[in-house]
């Protein structure tokens, strides 16, 4: 009979250890599963952070969870300067910023791995392209937060950009870039440079570039957001005499409103493909893989190749 006892009084200590596992009392109200579960998945930073983090190695990230806003406050220093910024589902806004998250795209997006081709749009593809490329939309819509690029690159201002551009020579083209790629763009010329002595479209393109165009303090067409051109990372390629050839989806536009989304990628000029390989292989995003494409462009988005190749992975 004693045994027995023992054993119910024992079975009913697990019970209660199970259920309340902190202890039972009546002044405290244990979090509802729901409640817990937010919390804890606050509280884990995803892995595009560390994507992000890893493409800037000579930039320091620190993290701390904020409970005031459930989310994770990144400060970021870059040559001594320090900002605080908030991950915000990937945007990194500052504090000021976080009741207009509507306002913004995450810093990462899907950039393809292959060019788009418009022989293979359906036509809700097409009608998304148009109102994603409307000047309504562009103007009104949400934009690229520049505050993660701001804190890096030190380009919230002209005067602020000012002092980190430098004249550089690319591929025999005189430019101003920002200071921090001049590394990476000396890597993409040395590499295409010896490419070009045994491929002939890549020499082709060497011997025929006009112009390199970088810096240009300005805001993108139709749009409210700011160029990756005033940041000094962004810079378009131009080449001699591109003939019947198009460079870029505005212009297009402004020939043919309403089907300028479907011209034939070979009615579009392009840099070889070896040379997009190497500018990707350096942390280069290319335009002419964007829906709204702009052949010329080149940009450096070290964490967006990251990104991209991450989820090639995964597949």
């Amino acid at each position: 009979m004693v045994n027995k006892k023992i054993q119910k009084a024992a079975i009913l200590i697990l019970f209660f250890s199970l259920i309340f596992p902190n202890g039972y009392s009546k002044s405290k109200k244990p979090l509802a599963y729901s409640e817990l579960q937010v919390k804890e998945e606050a509280r884990l930073l995803p892995q595009t952070f560390y994507l992000i983090k890893n493409a800037y190695p000579d930039v320091q990230f620190s993290e701390v969870f904020d409970w005031k806003y459930m989310d994770w406050k990144i400060t970021i220093i870059s040559e001594e300067r320090k900002t605080d910024l908030y991950w915000c589902n990937g945007k990194f806004l500052p504090e000021s910023e976080l009741v207009n998250e509507n306002n913004y795209w995450s810093l990462l997006y899907d950039y393809p791995k292959e060019i788009p081709d418009p022989a293979n749009f359906t036509e809700d593809d097409i009608k998304r392209i148009r109102e994603f490329s409307s000047p309504q939309n562009r103007k009104e819509g949400p934009g690229t937060p520049p505050f993660f690029y701001d804190a890096v690159y030190h380009c919230d201002s002209y005067e602020h950009i000012s002092p980190e551009l430098r004249d550089i020579t690319f591929l025999g083209k005189r430019s101003t870039v920002h200071k921090l790629i001049r590394e990476p763009l000396k890597k993409v010329q040395e590499e295409i440079l010896e490419a070009s002595k045994v491929d002939e479209e890549v020499l082709d393109f060497v011997n025929k570039l006009s112009q390199v165009q970088c810096f240009n303090w300005r805001e993108i067409r139709d749009s409210k957001s700011r160029s990756f051109h005033s940041m000094g990372i962004a810079f378009d390629v131009l080449p001699k005499g591109w003939g019947q050839k198009n460079l870029y989806w505005g212009w297009r536009r402004d020939i043919d409103r309403d089907n300028w989304m479907k011209l034939p990628l070979d009615r579009r000029w392009m840099p070889p493909a070896k040379v997009i390989e190497i500018f990707e292989n350096n942390g280069f995003i290319w335009g002419g893989k964007w829906i709204i494409w702009d052949n010329m462009h080149f940009e450096y988005r070290p964490e967006q190749i990251a990104w991209q190749r991450y989820k090639c992975l995964k597949k």
